[in-house]
């Protein structure tokens, strides 16, 4: 709550400072996000109903029993090869997790998941080949598995 408290704090000061430098930018960035926020309006509100849907058919003991409680490497690197696997939009990826986080997974595990689904390519492998090369796309993503997992690691440890 303190974190969020402060966040919002420091953009609204961030708002008034860009308001008293160019307050007509400041007025037609604030057009353009309101506009930018309506349209995607819909489309939160059908990810968190569909969020909500999933939830509601796995139990919670089941989320912590798969992805939380007595964290295990089983459970971090199958989270991991899952997010490396799964082609979902950040925009629903990162409410799922908040979540899934809510119905008992861990931190450690979540941080895998998600940090694997942006980093890892599995399913553009094959364009990145053609763009990359064979060696450059093995080499980055064999090292994006790698740090996602070492970042999961370090989460777990501050969380």
């Amino acid at each position: 709550m303190k974190v969020a408290l402060a966040i919002n704090l420091i953009t609204a000061g961030l708002l008034l400072l860009s308001f008293f430098k160019s307050s007509r930018k400041t007025l037609i960035a604030l057009k353009m996000s309101l506009q930018k926020g309506a349209n995607l309006m819909p489309w939160m509100i059908g990810i968190i109903v569909l969020i909500g849907m999933m939830l509601s058919f796995v139990p919670e003991q089941t989320v912590e029993r798969y992805l939380g409680g007595e964290m295990t490497l089983i459970q971090v690197g199958g989270a991991a090869l899952l997010g490396t696997i799964t082609m979902i939009p950040s925009l629903i990826a990162v409410p799922l997790a908040g979540s899934l986080i809510e119905a008992g997974a861990s931190y450690t595990t979540i941080a895998a998941f998600l940090t694997t689904l942006i980093m890892v390519g599995f399913v553009t492998l094959p364009l990145e080949i053609k763009e990359l090369g064979i060696k450059i796309t093995f080499w980055r993503n064999l090292l994006a598995f790698i740090f996602a997992i070492i970042i999961a690691g370090m989460i777990g440890v501050l969380m």
